[in-house]
């Protein structure tokens, strides 16, 4: 039998939810989605940031240098060996040393380009590849390992030079390399060429939904550059689309015994190609020993 209706077993008329619970509920939703796909992103920043931020290129097989008086020289590092290339002056007619800290790609069949520059200067370089790059074995683990490796190729070479001029020179991302090395290891000019004032700015430009807290490679030039005493040269492109040289003009601002150069019409990888980076790179090195 049917139950009869009555008013204890009659269900109340519920009115089907508004428009603005409905979307209220889609928008609840889609910030759980949202904040999730953002913790998966920051995990893989944070696991991966070795990839993001260097980008060797393995050793032509086979491949051989064959440079006016550069040899190939292998540096003991913690678990590891780091290949460079060292250039020397004919007869030991050396002036001093550079210790040349090159970018975040290639290795040095890349990098190692202009042994003539070099050799007119009257400087002696030592250019190491970073673990992983090149013939380098290992692989980058910290910036505090990085940090060490360079010491570690200073080293190698330092005992040659009792008593002459010590430069570190620094591109891209050996900006932060050379300064944190200027820092510790008292040099004669240190050579910033399109510099960023830290990683975390870049990152913060590049990207902004990143927390900076996370960032194992902060590699903060602007802290260190203002204890500084040295002599400082930056050469900046004006048409640096990847650091932009208003990361020059800041760090410039940041210690007074800085030289900024601007070289219009530069941009990030023909910096070295234009007339006025080689002039004032030139002159610069040869001011440290030229008669005051």
């Amino acid at each position: 039998m049917h139950q009869p209706v009555t008013e204890t077993n009659l269900k109340a008329y519920q009115p089907p939810p508004g428009i603005l619970v409905r979307w209220g509920r889609r928008l609840i939703k889609l910030a759980i989605f949202a904040l999730f796909s953002w913790c998966l992103a920051i995990i893989f920043v944070w696991s991966r940031q070795e990839k993001l931020l260097f980008h060797p290129d393995p050793p032509t097989p086979d491949f051989k240098f064959e440079l006016a008086h550069t040899s190939e020289v292998y540096i003991d590092v913690p678990g590891a060996k780091l290949h460079a290339l060292y250039l020397r002056q004919p007869a030991e007619q050396s002036h001093g040393i550079v210790l040349f800290l090159h970018g975040n790609a290639g290795n040095l069949e890349t990098w190692f380009t202009h042994a003539e520059f070099w050799l007119e200067t009257g400087y002696d370089v030592l250019m190491p590849d970073y673990r992983g790059f090149g013939k380098s074995t290992g692989k980058i683990e910290s910036e505090a390992q990085l940090n060490d490796d360079v010491l570690r190729a200073w080293n190698f070479v330092a005992p040659n030079y009792q008593g002459k001029k010590h430069v570190v020179y620094g591109r891209s991302l050996g900006t932060g390399l050379a300064t944190s090395f200027a820092s510790q290891i008292p040099v004669d000019l240190l050579v910033l060429v399109s510099p960023y004032t830290s990683m975390t700015d870049v990152a913060r430009e590049y990207y902004p939904w990143v927390p900076t807290g996370i960032l194992r490679y902060p590699l903060k030039t602007n802290d260190l550059l203002p204890t500084l005493n040295n002599n400082i040269l930056l050469l900046h492109g004006t048409n640096d689309k990847l650091i932009s040289i208003g990361h020059s003009r800041r760090l410039q601002q940041l210690n007074p015994k800085a030289e900024l150069v601007e070289i219009p019409g530069a941009s990030h990888n023909d910096v070295h190609e234009f007339p006025i980076y080689i002039s004032a790179l030139k002159d610069t090195l040869a001011s440290l020993y030229a008669p005051k």
